[in-house]
């Protein structure tokens, strides 16, 4: 299979191309020189522009993965939000399709549903909370409409949950909450608004490269979510991660500043992942916790 993969210096993005590489893939990827450095000569990068990639000298692709984006969600310029995360995205699909490529595999997020109750379903309702998540309810609607107007092209959008696991150190602020608390673990108790109670649906990275790899393969257009299918609490990963770092920290309750722009709940409805792309997550959160730590980049 010969792969685009935009973003693929990030932290999903690099995930999927190593992926794919170990499996014998003919992988392009675009990216930054301040992200992963890979030493893989077989890999070709591209500058990280997507929307004006030269196809004529790439070549063919058999499926593009679209990682990259702004995916800051405390950003509010919403011109350049859409600029990048929506009109550069749909100048992407249709220049692919154009050179021959026939699948496309992109990143959405459950971002859209916003505070709305849990569990969250792919058909909505949608409550965007911030430019971030418009614009990529903005890419799906595209996205949708593309498929039908191009029935012989398999687009595929996969709503990210939270994503945890090796390589998300370069994220900062945007890192997980799993990551951002082992840290504030190693010298003293963690932080958490009050009052620890809120939950997230996390998906492991390596799950999630699997399912973007099943939707590579998909025989119909669809758009579905992509976490574990069950939420936890701030509270319970102190825990988990106490158990993990051989600590007993407790945490110190903090007022939360973003408390009218705040997912309290995600949760994700997976059936249709199943249904569609044959996606079953393998790590719950203590399973992937504990390779993440086991992978070293955790502590």
């Amino acid at each position: 299979m010969q792969a685009l993969i935009t973003g693929g210096t990030g932290f999903i993005g690099s995930n999927l191309a190593l992926k794919m590489l170990s499996d014998g893939h003919d992988v392009t990827i675009t990216g930054t020189d301040n992200e992963y450095k890979f030493t893989d000569e077989r890999l070709k990068i591209l500058p990280p522009d997507f929307a004006n990639i030269n196809w004529a000298k790439l070549g063919s692709v058999d499926v593009v993965f679209h990682q990259a984006a702004i995916n800051d969600t405390t950003i509010m310029d919403r011109n350049e939000m859409f600029r990048v995360n929506v009109e550069a995205s749909e100048k992407l699909f249709n220049d692919a399709i154009i050179h021959g490529c026939r699948k496309i595999v992109y990143a959405s997020s459950t971002a859209i549903y916003g505070d709305l109750p849990a569990p969250h379903k792919e058909e909505g309702p949608f409550k965007p909370l911030n430019p971030y998540a418009e614009s990529k309810l903005a890419l799906d609607e595209f996205a949708t409409e593309f498929a039908k107007q191009h029935p012989d092209v398999v687009v595929v959008g996969l709503r990210y949950c939270n994503v945890y696991g090796p390589g998300e150190t370069k994220k900062g602020k945007r890192a997980t909450m799993i990551y951002q608390l082992a840290q504030q673990m190693k010298t003293g108790n963690p932080k958490l608004f009050k009052y620890g109670e809120q939950k997230r649906d996390y998906i492991y990275i390596k799950d999630l490269v699997q399912a973007n790899i099943l939707a590579a393969g998909a025989q119909e257009s669809c758009i579905v979510n992509c976490g574990f299918g069950e939420a936890v609490e701030f509270n319970e990963l102190v825990n988990i991660l106490n158990d993990n770092l051989g600590a007993s920290r407790t945490p110190e309750y903090i007022d939360n500043p973003y408390i009218d722009k705040y997912q309290a709940h995600t949760e994700c409805d997976m059936s249709l992942a199943k249904e569609k792309i044959g996606f079953i997550p393998k790590f719950d959160i203590k399973k992937g916790i504990a390779d993440y730590r086991n992978s070293g980049f955790l502590v």
